[in-house]
């Protein structure tokens, strides 16, 4: 008999192949008349559902089908061939030996993208034995597409993760994995607001905040979140600076009208860290008119950067001005019970996969109270714990934990950014964080700015030449000239000297207690 019309579709897709079994090819087809197909395929998922939990689940197998079986073969499809590949990626075996356990006279399982296959799921449909008997091609000839598949194949616009344009998405990256506080709430629920909108509502919203506090995941879970409720409009997460790759390679092969129409064809538009397109001018005027064409055709713009769009330097005013339009919420820094929080469901979730794990709750509150930094960092300290007590065998206890840890600790006692000094040094003379960082010399901007250089040197472990490019690309002696001035003002004025020694307690005090 000849190839299926769905083998015909998809003789470039991988196949996966079951675990070999006894018995004759046919076994499975001689089965099928007495089996619910449908039923083995709900088991499957339930199984599945059970073993990835309900984040991983959602992300890759909520919208899998089943289109089909033919000579015992599994054929399944999926929205995006982004999906498919991660499927035949990382679950392959599992999915294969799921399909075994079910039935074992199937020989294998496929997974197809809705546009190649062109056939409507059959979940519950049983095949008619006679014509299995006789290997009759129709009995499990895919049909066409229903309309609210074609629909959902529309979920991600073709050839845009495919192409490389777009990012994927981190499946872990969810509203349900991201731990909410009082730090984060105002991010949190306005992103929530945005994913569930039928309509534009924050045009653009704009998240910002330091390294590792869950801007990307944000943004991540808003793409998701969109996908899922919405999957007719099109999404295009990316990078600034894969933003800036995309122009330049059109601007290289005179294909700006290309880039162009992928951009400004989206229904919302995602760019992440848009502070690295600082100083890149070209860039920044493609940006300009992409974002203008969006908001004025009433497109979702999402945009995440480290500070606020007041505070961007090397932005153009007119695109600062633009990135101000809409929602601005800013990530403050974890406080102690937030990190707490985040830890507690970060071991929740190493025990529902790695079985049960013995973490006492007195290591969490210690890894909360000293690793302040960021999230990433949080996480990565915990998993190197767990890691440590599960190659060698120890029991997870304090004094492990300060083992294994002790250079992050170290490094962590010490870990006042130049970032935050900037921060609490322009809060504390009332000026803006942004003429600080300014070539303006009035004395009002340059004596914070001289006690932020001289705060640096002392709490940091900057170089002078790193000091000195943090603060609008300045020269390293600029950053020895202040720390002289600032040392020789303290011994000749008094209130200098209680405005440094104030600022470096609030520095050192508020970084041990997050």
């Amino acid at each position: 008999m000849g190839p299926s019309q769905a083998e015909r579709q998809s003789r470039n897709v991988s196949d996966m192949p079951l675990p070999s079994q006894d018995g004759p090819r046919g076994a499975g087809n001689a089965r099928m008349s007495s089996m619910n197909v449908g039923d083995q395929w709900r088991r499957v998922r339930a199984r599945l559902h059970a073993e990835l939990g309900e984040a991983t689940f959602n992300s890759w197998f909520k919208q899998i089908d089943l289109i089909g079986i033919d000579e015992g073969r599994v054929m399944l499809s999926v929205p995006t061939r982004f999906i498919r590949n991660w499927i035949v990626s990382h679950y392959a075996d599992r999915l294969a030996k799921l399909w075994a356990d079910e039935d074992a006279g199937f020989s294998r399982v496929d997974v197809v993208v809705h546009s190649e296959a062109r056939a409507e799921p059959a979940p519950c449909a049983e095949a008619a034995p006679e014509k299995e008997a006789r290997g009759d091609e129709s009995a499990a000839a895919p049909a066409a597409l229903p309309r609210e598949e074609a629909v959902l194949a529309a979920a991600v616009p073709q050839g845009f993760e495919d192409a490389g344009v777009g990012a994927p998405l981190d499946p872990r990256f969810t509203f349900e994995a991201f731990v909410v506080g009082k730090s984060n709430e105002l991010a949190h629920a306005a992103a929530r607001r945005v994913a569930e909108a039928t309509d534009v509502t924050f045009n653009p919203l704009f998240l910002y905040g330091g390294v590792g506090l869950g801007k990307t995941h944000l943004m991540h879970a808003i793409a998701w979140e969109i996908r899922t409720r919405h999957p007719e409009r099109k999404v295009l997460y990316l990078s600034a600076e894969k933003f800036m790759y995309q122009f330049v390679r059109a601007l290289r092969f005179k294909d700006t009208m290309a880039f162009k129409q992928q951009f400004r064809s989206v229904d919302v538009l995602m760019i992440d860290d848009v502070q690295f397109i600082s100083g890149k001018d070209s860039t920044q005027e493609e940006f300009f008119h992409t974002f203008n064409a969006l908001i004025d055709h009433n497109r979702q713009v999402i945009i995440s950067a480290d500070r606020s769009p007041s505070d961007l330097e090397g932005i153009e005013e007119r695109i600062r001005s633009r990135l101000g339009w809409g929602l601005a919420a800013d990530i403050h820094p974890t406080d102690y019970e937030l990190r707490l929080g985040i830890l507690q469901a970060k071991a929740d979730d190493m025990m529902s996969k790695n079985g049960p794990i013995s973490i006492p709750p007195g290591v969490l509150e210690f890894l909360a109270h000293r690793i302040v930094s960021n999230v990433r960092e949080l996480e990565g300290a915990l998993k190197r714990v767990v890691a440590y007590a599960s190659l060698v065998g120890r029991p997870i206890t304090l004094d492990m934990a300060q083992e294994v840890l002790r250079d992050l600790l170290r490094s962590n006692d010490r870990k006042i950014t130049i970032e935050e000094i900037q921060r609490r040094v322009a809060e504390y003379y009332n000026v803006r964080l942004a003429d600080m960082l300014s070539a303006r010399r009035a004395r009002a901007v340059a004596r914070p700015r001289q006690v932020a250089m001289y705060l640096s040197k002392q709490l940091t472990t900057r170089s002078l030449p790193e000091i000195g490019r943090k603060f609008g690309g300045r020269d390293h002696t600029t950053v020895i000239h202040a720390v002289r001035k600032i040392d020789e003002l303290c011994s000749l004025d008094s209130g200098i000297e209680e405005d440094v020694d104030l600022l470096r307690r609030m520095l050192e005090g508020g970084h041990g207690t997050g």
